[in-house]
């Protein structure tokens, strides 16, 4: 069995694109909806709902119950991959997460709008990426941009072929010629990732080592999880057809690796280096997760710190946090603290202060709060956290309720720069194939994803 079809779901539940459901009843797509609908009608955070639902028959006795893979894009929009079968749900994941980053690399930022102006190009985008039987297909940007044009390059190329362009003896127009970046010059090079005949003026490759941290910290302050899943995002302009080879100072530190399909995997077995030919443009070289090196602490250490002093009262209560940075050298940017107060809760009245100084703040160095009344959720931003010092955010909330319910776990989220959980170290890159000088850039960053419960 395979994917039975994808939906694209606006802020407010209706679909706005859907593949074509030719081997089932035209309600099959709407049970789906339906749930999923249904789902997030009935709890008050979106993120309580599985990501998996199952969808009972519903239509005759012919068709089995199916499930519902459903992720959430951002501005409201949803995206649903429906399979049946004995079809992993995991299948369905990755196409909609390889999808999306289609949408992505397209137009940028995906949104209602941008669907509704691209329907062309989307249905297109489907056409080839998933077969009729529900089979993923041609999955790769690089790949696509030949088959599918752009809509910046298709406006381009239609405003070139001009009504009045000489036409040869047979009628047909030669006043624009599309032969060179037609479909067929997708499949023409030997290389599937790769198109032949490529030049740049300018030959760099850049590579952003980019790295997750997932943890949960205990009421102690003892870390019970943390795991690091990490990227290398490439960026390839090299001209001709380049065979690279890229080593690192310390690849023991990569483990359960997932690459593209350039990547000669003999090599890595025997060297634990990365040997490929790269793919024109943008690419994910590889995936990996990193674990703890020591045999004694199991855990990475989680960068920050935070104390927490929290009562719960009769239709309210207070809250007091302190945050600190663990981190010696590096500053946290884009901190971001969340507490959710209930679904009762009607309002907060907090002040912020920083390195215990007691003065409150709107928007300076100690940061701002906001009160969502839409997710019933207390939320803390601050811009950057020094390495020295400690952030303060003290107040209270008022609930309908005489007995509120807040979660009893903060989520922080945050980001590093210039920094890596793994310390991967890039040795050197080596290009054979071509004569030319080319430019080699390395940046890491790392992103965070804290529950730390109380």
């Amino acid at each position: 069995m395979a994917i039975d079809g994808l939906i694209i779901l606006d802020g407010s539940g209706r679909p706005i694109i859907q593949s074509g459901y030719t081997a089932y009843p035209p309600a099959y797509p709407l049970l789906h909806i339906d749930t999923l609908n249904n789902a997030l009608a009935q709890v008050s955070r979106e993120s309580d709902v599985d990501p998996v639902l199952y969808v009972g028959p519903g239509i005759g006795e012919s068709l089995a119950g199916s499930a519902c893979c459903h992720i959430e894009v951002g501005g409201g929009l949803r995206m649903i991959a429906s399979i049946s079968g004995d079809e992993d749900p995991l299948v369905a994941f990755a196409f909609l997460q390889a999808f999306l980053e289609i949408l992505q690399d397209y137009f940028g930022a995906v949104s209602t709008a941008t669907l509704r102006d691209n329907f062309d190009v989307v249905y297109q985008l489907l056409e080839e990426t998933l077969d009729s039987s529900g089979h993923p297909l041609t999955t790769s940007p690089n790949a696509l941009r030949d088959i599918v044009l752009p809509p910046s390059l298709l406006s381009k190329l239609l405003a070139s072929v001009s009504p009045s362009a000489p036409t040869s003896s047979s009628g047909r127009n030669t006043g624009g010629s599309f032969g060179g970046n037609g479909t067929g010059a997708a499949f023409a090079s030997p290389i599937p990732w790769r198109k032949a005949g490529v030049r740049h003026n300018h030959n760099e490759i850049l590579f952003d080592v980019v790295e997750e941290m997932r943890g949960i910290v205990g009421r102690n302050g003892v870390t019970l999880v943390s795991n690091v899943w990490g990227k290398i995002e490439s960026n390839a302009k090299l001209s001709g057809t380049p065979d690279l080879l890229l080593t690192f100072t310390n690849p023991n530190v990569l483990t359960d690796c997932a690459f593209h399909p350039c990547v000669r995997l003999q090599r890595w077995t025997r060297d634990k280096a990365l040997s490929f030919v790269p793919p024109d443009g943008r690419f994910v070289l590889a995936e990996y997760q990193h674990t703890s090196p020591s045999a004694v602490v199991s855990h990475l250490p989680v960068p920050l710190a935070l104390k927490t002093n929290i009562d719960i009262g009769e239709f309210g209560g207070t809250v007091h946090l302190t945050l600190s940075s663990r981190l010696s050298t590096k500053e946290l940017d884009n901190v971001e603290v969340e507490l959710y107060l209930g679904d009762d809760a009607s309002g907060a009245q907090c002040t912020t202060s920083s390195a215990g100084t007691g003065v409150g703040s709107v928007g300076g160095a100690e940061g701002s709060w906001s009160f969502d009344s839409r997710k019933k959720a207390l939320r803390w931003e601050i811009p950057s956290m020094r390495t020295s010092g400690s952030w303060v955010l003290r107040g209270s909330w008022t609930s309908k309720s005489k007995t509120p319910r807040p979660a009893h776990a903060v989520h922080i989220r945050f980001d590093i720069p210039a920094y890596n959980f793994s310390s991967l170290k890039v040795d050197q890159l080596r290009l054979s194939g071509e004569n030319y000088k080319m430019y080699k850039g390395v940046r890491g960053r790392s992103l965070g994803s804290i529950e730390w419960r109380w």
